[in-house]
C-alpha cells in the first residue's frame, strides 16, 4: 500500500459521530498509532504535522489513524478538554482495531494537552503497549510564572532585538518592571485552586500505573516544556521515572512548541518511527 492510500473514517462515541482519516500501513501490522489531538486543534495539526507523522509512520508500515475527538473538528457532540476524553482514545482504538484484525497493540501519540490526558488514559487500556508524549502539559499559574522567570528573562537579556530596542528608545522599562514583579508575585503565590495544582501529581499517577514504553520528546525553546521539566525536577518520583529503562527521552534543542520547521518535523517522524519499529521486532 502507498503512504497516500488513506480513507477517511466515521466512528461512534457515546451515540455521537468522530470523524478520522486512516493511514492503513501494511495488512498483517501487528501494532498500530492513534494520533490524538490537542485543543484547540484538530486532526490535520499545526504546519500540517499530525498528516505529516501519519505519512511517514505508514509509509514504514504501521497504521495510523487520527481523528477528533467529540467537540473538535469535524466530530459530534460538545466540546471538551483533554481531562475528558478518555472514552473518545478508547473508542478510536476500537476503530483502529476494527480496520487492522491483525493488530495486537496500540501506542498513542499526542503532543501538549494531548500528551497530558493520554498518561491519563494508557493504563487503563490493555492494548496500549507504549506511548508517545511531546511537551506535556503539566501548567499551574505559579508554574508558568516559574518558567519564565527561569527561561524567558534570562534569555531575553542576551537578545539582540531587545538591545535594539533599548538603544532605539522603543523599549519601556516601567511596563516590562511591571510584566515581572507580576510574575514573581504569581510563582511565588499559594494556588487558589487545588485542580490545576495537582495537575502534575495527576499525571504522575498514570504514569506509574501504566507498564509500558514511552517515548518522550521535548523542544528546547518551549516555555511548555520547561514547565513540565521544572515541576518533574522537584519530585524524587518523576525524576524515578525520567531516569527509567522504560523512558525513551529525546531533546530537540531548537524546536518550539508545535515543531513547526521542516526540520524539526521530520527529526520527530525518524525518533518516532524508529522508536515503534524497534518494539516491533
Amino acid at each position: 500500500m502507498s503512504a497516500f492510500d488513506e480513507r477517511p473514517v466515521v466512528f461512534d462515541c457515546h451515540d455521537q459521530q468522530l470523524a478520522g482519516i486512516l493511514h492503513p500501513g501494511t495488512g498483517n501490522a501487528t501494532s498500530g498509532v492513534v494520533i490524538v489531538v490537542g485543543g484547540p486543534q484538530y486532526r490535520v495539526g499545526s504546519h500540517r504535522q499530525f498528516v505529516g507523522i501519519a505519512r511517514h509512520l505508514a509509509a514504514a508500515g504501521i497504521p495510523v489513524l487520527r481523528f477528533d475527538y467529540r467537540g473538535m473538528g469535524d466530530s459530534e457532540g460538545d466540546i471538551r478538554d483533554f481531562q475528558a476524553v478518555g472514552e473518545d482514545i478508547g473508542s478510536a482504538i476500537d476503530t483502529l482495531f476494527r480496520e487492522h484484525p491483525s493488530l495486537q497493540r496500540c501506542v498513542p501519540w499526542g503532543l501538549c494537552d494531548a500528551a497530558t490526558a493520554i498518561a491519563f488514559h494508557a493504563h487503563r487500556d490493555p492494548r496500549i503497549s507504549g506511548q508517545i508524549l511531546l511537551n506535556p502539559w503539566v501548567h499551574t499559574e505559579a508554574g508558568e510564572a516559574r518558567a519564565f522567570l527561569k527561561h524567558y528573562y534570562l534569555k531575553r537579556l542576551f537578545s539582540r532585538a531587545l538591545w535594539k530596542k533599548i538603544f532605539s528608545g522603543d523599549f519601556n522599562p516601567r511596563e516590562s518592571a511591571s510584566s515581572l514583579g507580576d510574575n514573581i508575585q504569581t510563582a511565588k503565590a499559594q494556588p487558589e485552586s487545588s485542580t490545576d495544582e495537582a495537575l502534575p501529581e495527576r499525571m504522575l499517577a498514570g504514569i506509574q500505573a501504566f507498564s509500558g514504553d514511552t517515548l518522550l520528546i521535548l523542544s528546547g525553546d518551549d516555555l511548555v516544556a520547561s514547565e513540565f521539566l521544572d515541576a518533574t525536577a522537584k519530585s524524587k518520583e518523576w525524576r524515578a521515572w525520567l531516569e527509567s529503562e522504560r523512558l525513551t527521552r529525546h531533546d530537540l534543542e531548537e524546536a518550539d512548541h508545535t515543531f513547526s520547521s521542516e526540520e524539526w518535523k521530520n527529526a520527530v517522524s525518524d525518533i518516532c518511527r524508529e522508536w515503534l519499529l524497534e518494539r516491533n521486532d
